[in-house]
């Protein structure tokens, strides 16, 4: 498709243009086109190049990504040699097909996994109700988080309706053979409408509440429901979009509220949930300017440290937002992929486009045969928290 826009370029400056701006123009089309030629040429190469990595250094980075798929038969020689750490499911791996299908695939690469006497797949998936349900229909779709404050009912029952909520979606997904759901919103609703290019965040939509008490009361009970059911959750998206205009699927983004208040409002229900629960923290792809005005949270060595790690004392597992969405990928997928490994983040996600994992993981073993990565001290840090779905 993009050759095909590239030559179409081509064929309109020829047209179009006039005297001297024929060649110019000329030239940048070839120019365009030559740069998306070499482009395309190198991520072959590294394809070629991955896929026969092995070996414990190739295992160690491979722990680390988990990566969408739209044919598991693609997935069987990554899986098999260690060379990925976990899949993502979602709708394009249900559409038309049953729930005995889905689960015997994902069977599949597990038991590669056991010959191989590797680790099992963390098989993650995004079904947090309401518009984004993922696996729906084969997981029942279910209202958002949200609806549960419709009914003006008691704390109590507050809580125990979304421990139940959390209890039937955990074991649906668990049927499945996830063990890993990127789900629930804790940003706090903003109460204002999506902006003109927001497409997909979309958060008033998703969240649960703008009160942060109730939105960790909630999101609480609903992680303690999943993870009866023998799944985890996943808080997301820290730190906190409530307070972002952009969509950070395509554009960059900057947070500008004050820390300060942060702390004491958006990232309680980060807090209070991660403490009482197993629940694993998504890093979003916004940049926190009075933290690190250079480098987006979901690889901002300054912010995964100095306060996730460092200030909250949270120990549980950091997973990044899609490195394909624009906010990320658009700044270097190399660059973002070697500053999160080094930040200390656990897990990072390549979904959407999920071929470029094997550009993502190329430079992570660049990096680390270089030097440029310290994987010792990545390793130490991740070992104990990836353990747990071991």
């Amino acid at each position: 498709m993009l050759l095909a826009m590239l030559v179409a370029g081509i064929a309109i400056a020829w047209q179009f243009a006039r005297g001297n701006l024929r060649p110019v123009a000329l030239g940048l089309a070839f120019a365009a086109l030559l740069t998306a030629l070499c482009n395309e040429a190198a991520s072959h190469q590294h394809r070629a190049e991955v896929n026969e990595s092995e070996g414990p250094l190739a295992q160690a980075l491979g722990a680390h990504f988990i990566v969408g798929y739209d044919d598991a038969k693609n997935l069987r020689e990554l899986a098999r040699k260690g060379l990925i750490g976990g899949i993502f499911v979602t709708g394009r791996n249900v559409k038309g097909r049953t729930a005995a299908e889905l689960r015997d695939e994902i069977e599949g690469l597990q038991a590669l996994r056991r010959e191989a006497d590797l680790p099992p797949l963390i098989v993650a998936t995004d079904q947090e109700g309401g518009a984004v349900s993922r696996l729906s229909p084969l997981v029942e779709r279910q209202p958002a988080l949200a609806s549960l404050l419709d009914a003006d009912v008691p704390d109590n029952e507050l809580t125990q309706r979304a421990h139940a909520y959390g209890a039937q979606q955990g074991k649906a997904l668990a049927a499945l053979g996830i063990t890993l759901n990127f789900s629930p919103v804790v940003d706090l609703r903003p109460g204002r409408a999506p902006g003109r290019w927001d497409f997909h965040t979309r958060i008033d939509e998703r969240a649960i509440s703008a009160d942060p008490a109730i939105t960790a009361q909630v999101a609480l009970a609903y992680e303690l429901g999943l993870e009866s059911a023998g799944v985890r959750g996943t808080l997301k998206h820290f730190p906190g979009l409530g307070g972002v205009a952009e969509d950070t699927h395509h554009f960059a983004a900057e947070l500008r509220t004050p820390v300060a208040q942060l702390a004491a409002h958006d990232w309680k229900p980060f807090q209070d949930v991660s403490k009482h629960s197993d629940a694993a923290i998504m890093l979003g792809h916004v940049i926190l300017v009075e933290f690190d005005a250079e480098y987006p949270v979901s690889f901002s060595r300054k912010i995964v440290q100095r306060v996730i790690r460092g200030e909250w004392g949270y120990q549980g597992l950091l997973v990044t937002d899609d490195l394909t969405m624009g906010a990320a990928y658009n700044r270097g997928l190399c660059d973002a992929t070697v500053r999160a490994l080094g930040a200390g983040v656990d897990l990072l996600l390549i979904a959407f486009d999920h071929d470029k994992y094997f550009d993502a993981m190329h430079c992570a073993l660049q990096a680390a045969r270089q030097g440029t990565l310290d994987l010792p001290m990545q390793e130490r840090s991740s070992a104990r928290r990836l353990q747990s779905f071991r």
